[in-house]
């Protein structure tokens, strides 16, 4: 798969004008996985033979291509020295030529045309020198951006300084006017001052000489300029009006200064440097002092400046002390890094990287996010939207997303910036970050089991990556690595994920958006399974949010998920909706809310129980009487059992709430028992009354054909059978028709004969039969005989062998037996 070539494309216009180089594009997947990335490295450290005119300084790679030169040439680099070495004496020639000669002596004419000549050929140079953008921090290897930059900051300047204007002078008729274009060579001071500052970076360099050297040189220079001043001053009276001046009317001792053009020039100099030092340093010893109007105005704006200077001096040196620059806490940080690298024994590869970092940082601070820590947050916000939104609304994984969510994604970026062969995020890894391209070229490099690597992509302005990773929680699928330069923007997760959990409605269009994207490329469809999962997992997590805040009552956070696009239906892992917990809780509101939200009002869980259910449990009868007042129904799955087993557990109160609610009294379990035999079974009186107070019938028969006054008087609780007797007449009289049916049926009892005495073996026991009790006595036995076959003469007893004498003492259920009077 071809990427990009990574060869240079050089442009020419067809009428056969400059050449025009575009920035390289360091990849070349014509060859082999692993060839990609040694590509990169080759090119990065020049050793590419494509390019045999690059070479290597300090492990940064010597761009210079055709008539184009790298700053960091190293011919160029001593180019460079060579001119600051002219620049320095250039500086401080320059007042001295302005204020001791008229019209330079021929050694001195020879070494200054040298100099025009240096100066000249750097001019022509600074055409051809690349410089990097203080925007994007690219190189910039045009010619024409080149030619224009420089144009339009020092080229004048610099053209001006290098005429020869002693020669003009002297041709001119020595006009004094031309000797003050002299001043213009002046700019050249700029080339010391870069100097300086690159010896204050170089932690070789102790800082503190360094900053010393350039404070010694700063004051050195402006006494040296205000000496060459001075002497200037009294140079321009006539030589008859000398004695008018500082330097004319001095006398030393016995020594005169009248007729001082007569006088060596070093003398000459001495005294004006002199005259200089005392005057900014304001000892003023007296021996020397102004004597003209013209000598006064000079000293006043001199001492003035010489406050500004002393100033300048003092604030430098309490900034040595407390060490608060900047440029030292560069470094500082250099140093402790150097001193790391060393002692771990860091490859140069890993140095390079790590030095070029932390420059691309110190130069690049002013994008760091601490310029802008005193400004209000809502500035900062919209300072955020001008300069990246656009970079972020163009990403395809957010399209479709509302604006909202663009701009908290907008205003949590942070912007940094990465150097060329640098690996942001490896396969295999955890990713805790979400990276925005807005300048710049990366790429996307995927292992293959043999060990090599395949480029996948190429990522530029308006990509992102590492999306896959957070949003579904797996590792780092690809390697990213940065092609050139890159401007990045980078959100943590935990952030990304805050916003998420707000704006859920624009996170399932993420995944949709992240799911569709991935599947038209055949690589990432390995992934797709993974996505799924999560967007399922996303849902269920955010069924679990919205029940969560029906279960604590809040019904904002509630209305802001639903109205952000939450299922008010979506149930958690129970089949419970969020009206299922509300009803539960007791919150009218959220209960009223959810229903006119359309949520299903009759919708059971898992276990079977309705939002009704719940809130009954629970015992909110507001909550039950509004649930009841939009249609809410009762349906309960095996009522008979679920009453069964409540009134099992005693709890009175919950059948009474429920009772009242319209549940059946008489609902039957798996053995056809309602609720009332199991409180008259097990003498549950006040559960039995609320169940005969609900309509609960004394009549109903189990599986055995007892009813609940049947199980009352085996249990025995007095109160119970009373309570049950009550209950049968007055049921009975509600239904006039069947009084006597029912009557004759609640007196028949059961019981069972055996033709055997109970203290018989059992080896000759035989089978009994189950008989209904008549009336008498007599009824029984001769019903016995007959169905037993037993001797006439017979009488029954009961099983501790003693004798019934009537039959209302045999109860229901009763083992009888039938022994012969013989």
């Amino acid at each position: 798969m071809v990427i990009g070539s990574g060869r240079r494309k050089e442009k020419k216009e067809e009428k056969g004008e400059e050449e025009e180089y575009e920035v390289e594009d360091p990849l070349d997947t014509n060859k082999g996985s692993h060839g990609s990335h040694l590509t990169l490295l080759a090119n990065e450290l020049g050793l590419d033979s494509r390019y045999s005119r690059e070479t290597v300084i300090n492990g940064i790679k010597d761009l210079s291509r055709g008539r184009v030169i790298h700053p960091n040439n190293r011919w160029y680099h001593a180019w460079d020295k060579f001119i600051v070495v002219w620049a320095v004496y250039s500086s401080f020639f320059t007042p001295m030529e302005f204020g001791f000669f008229r019209g330079l002596p021929k050694n001195l004419f020879f070494l200054d045309i040298a100099g025009q000549i240096a100066f000249l050929i750097d001019i022509v140079l600074e055409f051809f020198v690349a410089y990097r953008d203080g925007q994007t921090y690219r190189m910039i290897y045009k010619r024409t951006p080149i030619a224009l930059r420089y144009l339009k900051s020092y080229f004048i300047l610099d053209l001006l300084s290098c005429m020869p204007w002693d020669i003009i002078y002297k041709a001119c008729g020595h006009k004094e006017a031309l000797r003050y274009f002299l001043w213009i060579r002046l700019i050249r001071v700029r080339k010391v001052f870069y100097f300086f500052q690159n010896m204050e970076k170089d932690i070789r360099i102790n800082y503190l000489f360094s900053r010393i050297v350039k404070l010694i040189a700063v004051e050195i220079y402006c006494t040296h300029t205000a000496a060459c001043i001075f002497y200037y001053l009294a140079t321009t009276l006539p030589p008859e009006q000398e004695g008018y001046t500082w330097i004319g009317s001095l006398k030393m001792g016995d020594y005169t200064y009248s007729n001082f053009r007569e006088i060596e020039i070093g003398k000459r100099y001495t005294t004006s440097l002199y005259f200089a030092i005392v005057t900014m340093a304001t000892v003023g010893y007296g021996d020397i002092h102004a004597v003209n109007l013209r000598e006064m105005l000079f000293i006043m704006v001199f001492v003035s400046l010489d406050m500004v200077l002393g100033a300048y001096l003092i604030g430098n040196i309490t900034a040595l002390i407390v060490k608060g620059s900047k440029t030292e806490r560069y470094r500082d940080r250099m140093t402790d890094l150097m001193k790391y690298m060393n002692r771990n024994k860091l490859g140069r590869d890993v140095r390079n990287q790590i030095k070029g970092h932390l420059r691309l940082q110190y130069e690049s601070s002013c994008t760091d996010a601490a310029v802008l820590q005193d400004i209000p947050i809502s500035i900062r916000a919209k300072i955020s939207q001008t300069l990246y939104r656009s970079y972020i609304q163009d990403v395809s994984l957010f399209k479709g997303c509302s604006s909202e969510f663009i701009n908290q994604i907008v205003i949590r970026v942070r912007e940094e910036f990465f150097l060329p062969g640098e690996v942001i995020m490896e396969q295999g890894n955890v990713v805790d970050q979400l990276y925005f391209v807005c300048h710049g070229v990366l790429e996307e490099v995927g292992i293959c089991e043999d060990g090599s690597e395949e480029t996948v992509s190429l990522l530029k302005t308006s990509s992102l990556f590492g999306e896959v990773s957070i949003l579904c929680n797996i590792p780092q699928p690809y390697t990213v690595r940065v092609c050139e330069l890159c401007r990045l923007l980078r959100l943590d997760k935990q952030s990304f994920s805050n916003i998420l959990d707000i704006y859920f409605h624009d996170g399932r269009k993420i995944l949709n958006n992240l799911l569709e994207g991935k599947q038209s490329n055949v690589r990432m469809k390995q992934l797709e399974s993974d996505i799924t999962l999560h967007i399922g997992k996303q849902e269920s997590e955010l069924a679990l949010r919205v029940n969560s805040s029906a279960y604590h009552g809040d019904l904002y956070q509630l209305k802001s998920l639903i109205r952000a696009g939450a299922d008010p239906n979506k149930k958690d892992y129970d089949g419970r909706s969020p009206l299922h917990l509300a009803a539960s809780r007791g919150y009218e509101d959220i209960t009223f809310f959810l229903i006119q939200e359309g949520v299903d009002i009759n919708a059971p869980d898992d276990f079977g129980n309705t939002p009704l259910l719940e809130a009954i449990k629970s015992g909110h009868e507001k909550v039950v009487s509004i649930l009841v007042k939009e249609g809410a129904l009762l349906n309960i799955d095996d009522a008979g059992s679920f009453l069964c087993a409540l009134v099992a557990r005693g709890d009175s109160e919950f059948l009474k709430r429920i009772l009242a609610n319209g549940i059946d009294p008489n609902s039957k379990d798996y053995d056809h028992r309602t609720p009332l035999h199991v409180a008259a079974s097990q003498g549950l009186f006040l559960m039995a009354k609320f169940l005969l107070e609900a309509g609960a019938s004394v009549f109903s028969k189990d599986r055995w054909g007892n009813t609940p006054l049947d199980d009352g008087r085996m249990c025995g609780n007095k109160n119970m059978i009373k309570l049950l007797e009550e209950a049968k007449y007055s049921q009975v009289s509600e239904l006039p028709d069947r009084s006597q049916e029912i009557t004759d049926k609640t007196h028949r009892r059961k019981c069972t004969v055996f033709p055997f005495h109970p203290s018989e073996h059992k080896e000759n026991r035989r089978y009994g039969i189950v008989l209904w009790v008549p009336h008498t006595l007599e009824e029984l036995v001769k019903t016995a005989q007959d169905k037993l076959g037993s001797p006439c003469n017979s009488f029954i007893v009961s099983e501790d062998a003693g004798k019934i004498l009537d039959a209302d003492m045999i109860s229901d259920g009763q083992k009888l037996y039938l022994v012969s009077e013989t």
